[in-house]
């Protein structure tokens, strides 16, 4: 063997040795969260059972704590000005690895778990439509894999898990960001549940939203109405405005609205009135513009009929900044851990879940679908879709996310359906494999500074040289209140 031929093959022995070695590393971050399902099972059903809406996660937020302080973590509660929102870190030095969690629920959307019927836990009462409180728990689950990891191998590294209130609506990581909290972060990773298992870059839209309050003055609607100006008349002249100035905005906009407060009695002219706007757009810029013309129909409303107007920004976020390099990172573990098998009962409920959809048209099998990995791609084109204020850490720090299949196939995001499959076993095997692709995906950061760097330049190129950060909701402090 000549010496080219036998340093060539020392190398090689060397590469498989490692390659050996990190997969029986990332073995065992697997087989702990296997060992330990009942743990985190039990965890997100609490929290499923608390459902508590934004910047009101008192319980939720301290059984999260709570299982990661007896995990080792040191734990900063109550950041950004925030009671309910903390960090909870472990290790030391760079990388830092960030790793999100949610466990706010969303109002009116009570359920009973496991169920294939409508069926209320408590009238008008919160439930968990978007599955935050699977979201939360195996957001904390792959924490505490990577510290367990960690600490026995004695790797050099932090891992940070950033304990997120108030998605819904009330932009809590904005105020995380504006904080400076993910200052120093090398990457955050996070997840969603969904209707599949998926690494795939799709736009998210920028969002920005207010609470628009109208007051006029209060008379007996009968016997002396001209004595009277109706806040509701305000809030109602700003609606038909607005539904007016749809045809005539771009049409990928997003405009919605409900109205909160309208009055008491029918016989009373209402002194107050308030609705709540949403406007939604793929380019920060357009929500600006539209959001402007907004206020200007507001205006007009009191204008016109005599009331007073002022409106509080609630929140603002941006749209989402992909980054491929990390995306197809997610991507090659989540296939490495792949998807999972319906078990006879939930293939039942499964089915009878879809029976009461709306639209049943080309919803697939939904054991077929939780079974598999759908295609990795990168959608650029938005005709709709969510908001986020994960957007807002995408902008400052390289992030990336998965889907898995925690919800029945088809289902409609913030529904009924998705509040009875987040309580239920379906939840949890889609909740454990998110646990594995994150914790499997920190694992790999922690091995790789050139990808880290490569992730980074991706999104210093994608900010552009002019960038700074700036919120949507301005200075404002937290809109704690919202959700009361």
């Amino acid at each position: 063997m000549g010496k080219h031929s036998f340093v060539l093959s020392s190398l090689f022995c060397c590469a498989a040795t490692i390659a050996v070695a990190q997969q029986k590393d990332k073995q065992a971050m697997i087989n702990y969260l296997d060992q330990h399902t009942a743990t985190y099972d039990t965890i997100a059903r609490k929290i499923w059972s608390f459902a508590e809406p934004g910047y009101l996660e008192e319980k939720s937020a301290a059984l999260l704590k709570q299982t990661l302080k007896a995990e080792g973590f040191n734990i900063e509660a109550g950041v950004a000005g925030i009671p309910t929102a903390f960090i909870a870190s472990y290790g030391s030095g760079e990388p830092v690895i960030g790793i999100l969690a949610e466990y706010d629920a969303l109002p009116g959307l009570s359920q009973e778990a496991g169920i294939a019927e409508k069926k209320a836990v408590k009238d008008n009462g919160p439930g968990h439509g978007c599955g935050h409180n699977l979201f939360g728990t195996a957001s904390v689950a792959a924490a505490i894999s990577v510290k367990n990891w960690l600490q026995q191998s004695g790797t050099k590294g932090t891992v940070k898990l950033y304990g997120c209130p108030a998605e819904e609506g009330g932009s809590g990581k904005v105020y995380m960001v504006r904080e400076g909290l993910f200052n120093g972060v090398s990457a955050v990773l996070h997840w969603h549940p969904g209707n599949q298992n998926s690494a795939s870059i799709a736009p998210w839209l920028a969002n920005k939203n207010a609470k628009f309050r109208f007051y006029g003055v209060a008379s007996h609607a009968a016997a002396s109405p001209e004595k009277g100006r109706s806040a509701l008349d305000g809030v109602e002249a700003m609606d038909y405005m607005v539904n007016m100035m749809r045809e005539h905005v771009p049409s990928d906009t997003r405009i919605h609205y409900v109205i909160t407060k309208g009055g008491d009695a029918p016989n009373v002219v209402p002194a107050f009135a308030e609705v709540y706007y949403y406007v939604r757009n793929p380019e920060m810029k357009v929500v600006k513009s539209v959001w402007d013309r907004l206020v200007k129909a507001a205006e007009g409303a009191a204008l016109g009929t005599g009331t007073r107007m002022d409106y509080e920004v609630i929140g603002g976020v941006y749209n989402m900044q992909p980054n491929e390099t990390l995306s197809r990172l997610m991507d090659k573990n989540l296939r490495q851990v792949g998807g999972f098998t319906y078990s006879a009962d939930e293939n039942v409920f499964a089915s009878q879940i879809q029976k009461t959809f709306v639209d049943t048209t080309g919803i697939g099998n939904p054991a077929a679908i939780a079974s598999k990995v759908a295609p990795f791609q990168i959608v650029k084109e938005s005709n709709g879709g969510a908001s986020s204020d994960v957007a807002d850490v995408s902008w400052v720090v390289p992030t990336a996310g998965i889907v898995t299949a925690t919800f029945v196939p088809g289902s409609s995001g913030h529904s009924w359906q998705n509040v009875a499959a987040a309580g239920s076993s379906i939840g949890t095997k889609g909740m454990m494999l998110a646990a594995k692709t994150i914790a499997l995906t920190a694992y790999d950061l922690f091995k790789s500074p050139d990808t880290l760097k490569a992730a980074k330049t991706e999104l210093i190129n994608r900010q552009g040289s002019a960038f700074k950060y700036e919120a949507m909701l301005g200075d404002r402090k937290p809109a704690l209140d919202y959700r009361k």
